[in-house]
């Protein structure tokens, strides 16, 4: 329709006058207006058609990512995207104390100086841009040629323009491919967006976890030093032997190494995190938060399975590609026909002539089976992809579960339980050994138990952690953990209140 409108606005229409004007007889300023007014008619609907055209097209969606990647990480920031590269080491954020480091202005700051992020933005970009392309008009080819006869005379003028007939007609669902694409890339910005934070995530846990080690490792230093005290003191009487003194001076010792390759790692496990923040020049020497209260997990594996599959921007950005490649697919079959234009020519040869001009290949080597088989091998693949990214994402959540559910409840028993226990038995054991009824080695082996108790609960705590934060990753990002239990608190508030009501 927009072809054969192009083809009747272009057609000239000769009124009698202008015929007139035409006849070699009239005079020749007369001639000349009338190819003035022939040349004015063919420019103005020329100009018709193409504001014809331009008015067809629609403007390119522009999805808000920054919005998508807060709702899926929990986190608010500027993630706007930044033209230049950034610095080695981003400044320091107004207002903010350089000697403490929360959890939430660690993601923030990570997200904010990620250069992935901005590389998945600047990626959302060209996506845009090509979305925009995909709306715009294929540009008219012009053809001008001029012939000047050998023997002298008129010279005989030659033109026409044409538009590519095929680029027209394809523009909708080369549209709906590059927005589908545009939308896959955005998908892809929030999956890098989850995988920053989470990996932040855990090396502040990573941080944590080494700091209340060495400390518990700083207090049984202390210890140490107080019963060597005793032991040395207890020599000195005649109430020990020397072997209880060199025993003490060993442990305190191998516990010395341990502080010290405990605090190497310490320092590393820093200074990665200062690197995630986009400070690696960082004395990285914060205070962090202390250990969170880990929270129970709210509503049935089955739902966190459900939304992992609807949320997760991995298959979100594998169903968008899929969808564009089915476009394409649908193009393939008509590739065949490339280069087919439609136009105007007009040639003068003392009068003018003007009519339409069509050109097309003929279809007899290539008849495009063979790109309709590569698309379609494309579309399968990419299905395929899909099913696999399911499953995948299906399995992640479930050892997520599992694992965070294990090791949450190990964490609460040897808190609760084993810690009391160990150290009631050596404040019992340290007793005995002042009263003199001990020896010196029931009360290192009661502080080791001790320390393995700890060291133990420390373990836990960052593990629990770390799985934790891999379970809201496997669902989709903390913002939408969050949104589904909450959800699931407010089923089982409306069911007990529907039980209540039932039992009145």
């Amino acid at each position: 329709m927009v072809t054969a409108a192009l083809v009747r606005l272009t057609r000239p229409r000769f009124s009698p006058r202008a015929t007139e004007a035409l006849d070699p007889a009239a005079p020749v300023a007369a001639t000349l207006v009338a190819r003035a007014l022939v040349a004015r008619a063919l420019v103005s609907r020329a100009l018709v058609a193409t504001a014809l055209l331009a008015a067809c097209q629609s403007s390119a969606p522009r999805p808000d990512t920054e919005a998508a990647i807060h709702a899926a990480v929990g986190v608010a920031g500027s993630l706007s995207l930044r033209l230049e590269g950034g610095p080695l080491d981003e400044p320091q954020v107004p207002g903010e104390l350089a000697t403490t480091l929360p959890l939430g202005a660690a993601l923030v700051r990570a997200l904010e100086s990620s250069p992935e992020l901005q590389a998945a933005l600047a990626r959302v970009r060209g996506a845009l841009a090509d979305a925009d392309q995909a709306r715009l008009l294929a540009n008219p080819l012009l053809d001008v040629a001029l012939r000047f006869p050998s023997g002298g005379g008129k010279v005989v003028v030659d033109a026409g323009a044409s538009w590519n007939l095929l680029s027209l007609l394809q523009r909708p669902q080369r549209r709906d491919a590059a927005d589908e694409r545009l939308r896959a890339a955005v998908a892809d910005a929030v999956r890098a967006s989850l995988d920053i934070a989470a990996d932040a995530q855990e090396r502040y846990a990573a941080v944590q976890s080494l700091d209340e080690w060495t400390a518990l490792l700083r207090e049984r230093r202390a210890l140490l030093d107080r019963l060597l005290e005793l032991a040395r003191a207890r020599l000195a009487f005649g109430e020990a032997s020397k072997l209880d003194v060199t025993t003490l001076e060993a442990q305190a010792v191998e516990l010395e190494l341990e502080i010290s390759e405990r605090d190497a790692e310490r320092r590393e496990e820093r200074l990665a995190l200062a690197r995630r923040l986009g400070r690696p020049s960082d004395p990285a020497d914060w205070t962090l938060d202390a250990w969170p209260e880990l929270p129970e997990i709210a509503g049935a594996e089955s739902a966190w399975i459900e939304t992992a599959l609807e949320r997760r921007p991995e298959i979100q950005a594998r169903r968008w590609e899929l969808a564009a490649l089915g476009d394409e697919a649908a193009l393939a079959g008509s590739s065949v026909w490339d280069g087919t234009a439609v136009g105007v020519s007009a040639e003068r040869d003392g009068d003018w002539a003007v009519g339409p001009v069509l050109s097309a290949p003929l279809p007899l080597f290539d008849t495009g089976s063979v790109r309709r088989e590569r698309a379609l091998a494309e579309v399968v693949e990419a299905r395929h992809e899909l099913v696999q990214a399911r499953r995948a994402v299906v399995e992640e959540v479930r050892r997520a579960f599992a694992s965070y559910t294990s090791a949450k409840a190990n964490l609460e028993r040897v808190r609760a339980e084993l810690i009391p226990l160990q150290r009631e038995r050596r404040e019992q054991v340290e007793a005995i050994y002042l009263a003199g009824q001990a020896d010196l080695t029931v009360v290192l082996l009661a502080e080791q138990d001790l320390q393995a108790a700890q060291v133990r609960l420390v373990e836990l705590e960052r593990k629990a952690a770390v799985l934790l934060v891999r379970l809201e990753r496997a669902v989709g990002g903390s913002g939408v953990a969050r949104a589904l239990a909450e959800h699931a608190r407010e089923l089982e508030r409306d069911h007990d209140i529907e039980v209540q009501g039932g039992d009145q």
